[in-house]
């Protein structure tokens, strides 16, 4: 079926090109469209009914009107010149607050930006005057919006609503600061904007370079870029779509993560077929060009498609988990590999037919073999010193594995810039009222019978939770406009996302709710702190189930793929050590070395999948190649070291590419964590898995590897795939693994 499809493609090579500009093009234009109806800001929401805290959200939306996409943003109003505020002042500010809820917000638009393809965030804000400061050094407002923090539309109309309460409170002789979640992400996407510019052309820089050193070709250079964009273009409308008819909700990171993740492994399926189409160009120079393509793609496309599937099906398992923030990414990002697998098996090879030898123009390359370069000697390397290379590997491996040591899981969402004014408005809130006062836990009271409840039902249990230690006020408990529901506001001295925060209310705030909470009524408590308490939980029990579901599906892949028990059992013994030394290095740099609460808690589950499954494409192809050179004759050290020597640079580039794809994450705020380990994550597969210690393994096991298998020893002129009328590519020993075998 690879073969046919491949074939079809390189006999229909501009008809292919066509089509797939087509539909990558308009689906690039329609994502932004398509993902702004999917995406799920609040993250309460991706909790099963069953946590306390999503009962918590129910009671809010039925019974106080709680909008599931609503954010507040907390306005801090006080006088410039440092003094109390007057009553004059409250009656000013309030006057202010009613007038700015009035005022619809328009939201900002370029002259030239197409208004069907963005969605109009314009809205009116509810505005409510909050709380005042003790020392009535400041009054709070909270702004009630709706949207996703993350969406740009969104971030606009907070801005432009920033700029009115501004100009509003200054003519008053008051100055303003704005905090809370939307205040949070549009301030860090400011300040990490020229950072995100220069990384993103940074990475294209780098491919770039990459490939005009590997293949000194301007389409080379260029094309795996375009194809590349192209295909995931196509890929993320496929994503939304798909959200969009299932009615699947997606994390607002979805689409960033999807956008990275397909530029990597695209780049690195494209630079396979290369590598492979330039050595196939060498060995056979009278072969038509369309059919070396056709050749290549048909062959290569099977380790690509084994890789592929590998993700897709390391990711199908997330849809076991409980958590929705992950049962939704595991859909997504399979969809999203799925259609760059197609665009590998169809746009590329298409691409390697209609270019032909023109592809590494101007290069002369193609009209000589090379020389074994620094890929040849380490080859040899591999092949004489394999005990030696396989002990550097795991001890490094180990190494880093020990920082593992005393792991916490920080579920905390911070993780903005500490520098902006939106955290410097936090701080001066904090010095005066309790740290979680704009973002509080809320007990949500009502009747089991689904009737009216009374205020002074709750006087007690509003006593007793101010008692308990971390509690800094308790606000009284107020009705819900139907009168069947009522709420209490806490305020815990610790901020909401912190794990003392997560503590207070898992233990003490909930054993004084269930103690206390009148007969006949029902309590859930709410918050963020209360919902981060529950998704450690649901957390927990998807480590536990996901990994073991995502390594046996992985496990039968390798098996079907490499026809052998054996070496499906040295790749998974990889990769998991892979897995473990970046988990551990990860925690020694963001939680010992720098004193951190912990590692984020998406870390381990986000890196083992994409650690194990994308890693896994490296170890395929290398374990893919070494088989093919120990069906040629000669002794299997000797295998090893073409396999070595053929793979490197491809594997190499590839790597480098990934990396410095998920490299650019550290630009998104609250992302510093996941980018680094997924880059070194990826260069460990790369470099010291795939280029060490499988070839090492390789060596020292020889044909026994294949076991229960035997790789035949039928010279390679017999065997079909076998190029003829050319001997350039007879079995070449290099002279020093020829002495040491």
């Amino acid at each position: 079926m690879i073969r046919a499809l491949t074939g079809f493609a390189t006999r229909n090579a501009w008809k292919v090109i066509a089509l797939w500009a087509v539909v990558g093009i308009g689906l690039t234009f329609l994502s932004p469209l398509l993902f702004s109806r999917v995406v799920q800001s609040q993250t309460g929401d991706f909790l099963p009914r069953s946590y306390d805290s999503a009962a918590a959200l129910r009671v809010a939306e039925d019974h106080f009107g709680l909008d599931p996409d609503a954010t507040v943003v907390t306005v801090l109003v006080a006088r410039t010149d440092g003094r109390a505020l007057t009553d004059g002042d409250q009656q000013r500010i309030e006057a202010g607050a009613a007038r700015l809820g009035e005022r619809r917000v328009a939201m900002p638009r370029l002259p030239d930006e197409p208004s069907f393809l963005l969605p109009d965030h314009s809205q009116t804000p509810r505005v409510a005057p909050a709380m005042l400061a003790p020392d009535r050094s400041f009054e709070l407002l909270a702004v009630a919006m709706t949207g996703d923090t993350g969406d740009q539309g969104v971030q606009k109309v907070y801005k432009a609503f920033r700029d009115s309460a501004r100009a509003e409170f200054a003519g008053a002789g008051m100055r303003t600061g704005f905090t809370g979640g939307l205040a949070d992400a549009s301030d860090s996407a400011d300040a990490n904007r020229t950072a995100a510019t220069v990384g993103g052309a940074l990475l294209m820089g780098l491919i770039v370079l990459l490939n005009v050193l590997v293949f000194r070709s301007v389409l080379a250079a260029l094309l795996p870029l375009l194809a590349v964009a192209i295909i995931g273009g196509a890929a993320s409308g496929a994503v939304a779509g798909m959200a969009s008819l299932t009615g699947l909700k997606l994390a607002p990171s979805t689409q960033s993560l999807i956008s990275v993740v397909l530029l990597g492994i695209g780049v690195d399926y494209l630079l396979f077929l290369l590598f492979r189409f330039r050595e196939q160009l060498r060995a056979r120079p009278d072969q038509p060009a369309r059919e070396a393509a056709a050749e290549v793609s048909g062959r290569v496309g099977t380790a690509i498609t084994s890789a592929a599937l590998t993700i897709v099906a390391a990711f199908a398992t997330l849809g076991v988990a409980s958590f929705g923030q992950f049962r939704s990414l595991g859909p997504a990002v399979a969809v999203a590999v799925l259609v760059m697998l197609l665009g590998s098996l169809t746009l590329m090879p298409a691409l390697l037919a209609a270019c032909g030898r023109g592809m590494f123009w101007p290069s002369r390359a193609l009209r000589r073999q090379p020389r074994e370069g620094v890929a040849g000697r380490y080859g040899e390397l591999v092949a004489r010193r394999p005990v030696a290379l396989l002990m550097t590997a795991v001890v490094l491996l180990g190494v880093l594995t020990a920082g593992v040591a005393g792991i916490r899981m920080n579920y905390g969402q911070g993780g903005g810039t500490s520098d902006t004014p939106a955290a410097a408005t936090a701080a001066e809130i904090a010095r005066a009222l309790p740290a979680s006062v704009s973002d509080p836990t809320t007990v949500y009271l009502t009747a089991k019978d689904g009737g009216a409840v009374k205020v002074e039902q709750f006087d007690t249990l509003a006593r007793e939770l101010g008692r308990v230690d971390g509690i800094g006020q308790v606000g009284r408990p107020a009705l819900s406009p139907d009168g069947r529901a009522a709420r209490i506001d806490l305020y815990p001295t610790a901020d909401a996302q912190s794990k003392q925060a997560r503590d207070l209310v898992a233990g003490p705030v909930r054993a004084a709710v269930a103690a206390h909470t009148p007969a006949g009524t029902s309590a859930h408590v709410g918050g963020t702190a209360a919902i981060f308490a529950d998704i450690s939980t649901a957390v927990d029990h998807d480590l536990a189930l996901v990994f073991p579901v995502a390594a046996g599906l992985i496990a039968l892949i390798l098996l079907l793929l490499l026809r052998s028990l054996l070496a499906p059992l040295v790749l998974m013994l990889a990769v998991g050590a892979g897995f473990a030394a970046t988990l551990g290095a990860a925690t020694l740099v963001f939680q010992h070395l720098r004193n951190g609460p912990g590692v984020d808690f998406t870390l381990p589950l986000v890196l083992f999948l994409f650690v194990v499954a994308l890693g896994t494409d490296y170890n395929i192809l290398i374990t893919d190649r070494i088989r093919e050179e120990m069906h040629r004759p000669g002794p299997a050290r000797a295998a090893v070291a073409r396999a070595v020597r053929h793979t490197t640079p491809t594997i190499a580039t590839a790597g480098l590419v990934l990396a410095g794809s998920f490299a650019t994450l550290a630009a998104t705020p609250g992302t510093e964590q996941t980018a680094f380990a997924l880059t070194l994550g990826i260069l460990l597969s790369a470099g010291v898995l795939s280029l060490a210690l499988v070839p090492a393994v390789a060596a020292l096991l020889g044909r026994a590897l294949w076991w229960p298998l035997r790789t035949t020893d039928a010279p390679r002129e017999n065997r079909p795939d076998a190029p003829r009328g050319n001997r350039s590519d007879a079995p070449h020993v290099p002279s020093a693994v020829r002495q040491h075998l």
